[in-house]
């Protein structure tokens, strides 16, 4: 009964930012490890409360679990203001997915060709994240939901996640092709 109670009030939360904001888009709980996203196929947005939960583990001495969850559902509102973009990227999501299906993660970093696939994902990704939190920052602006503090603080704690799988798959990269040119990796 706990876990309803707690689904109940995320949903809640969730909804009560949609109206404020005055967009209506459907809302599913999922468990599938993201603690928020909008799939833009689907045309909804998931959450996964024991993910969100833990995700807010790392802001809990900066902000509350519920002010965690309207910035996060300012976010991905941000995403849906950024459809298109998002639709005109699915022909390369597509070819990207296919690819990471096809090989192993192992395979894929041994491979220049693979991991500059994957390296590109992530910069589509690294954009889409800062446009939605762009999207967003404009939202919390015009409604004033969240303080711009706490906001400030788990955009930039979200957006550092991004960043560091991008700079991890470069990193890579760069040492896949020294050691490919006879280069040292040191």
């Amino acid at each position: 009964m706990n876990n309803q109670l707690v689904s109940n009030h995320l949903q809640g939360l969730i909804a009560g930012v949609m109206e404020t904001v005055q967009m209506d888009i459907p809302l599913r709980e999922v468990s599938d490890g993201i603690n928020m996203s909008y799939n833009f196929i689907g045309k909804y947005i998931g959450y996964d409360p024991k993910r969100l939960a833990s995700a807010h583990k790392e802001m809990a001495a900066f902000c509350s679990a519920d002010i965690y969850v309207q910035a996060i559902t300012l976010h991905e509102l941000g995403h849906v203001m950024d459809q298109e973009a998002l639709e005109a990227s699915l022909p390369r999501t597509i070819e990207i997915f296919t690819m990471r299906k096809s090989y192993s993660m192992s395979e894929i970093y041994k491979n220049a060709e693979l991991l500059a696939m994957l390296i590109e994902e992530d910069e589509m990704n690294k954009v889409f994240e800062e446009t939605a939190w762009e999207n967003a920052a404009c939202l919390n602006d015009q409604f004033r939901l969240i303080d711009p503090a706490h906001f400030k603080e788990i955009r930039r704690n979200s957006l550092a996640t991004y960043e560091a799988v991008y700079e991890e798959d470069v990193s890579y990269y760069k040492k896949l092709t020294n050691q490919t040119d006879g280069s040292s990796i040191l």
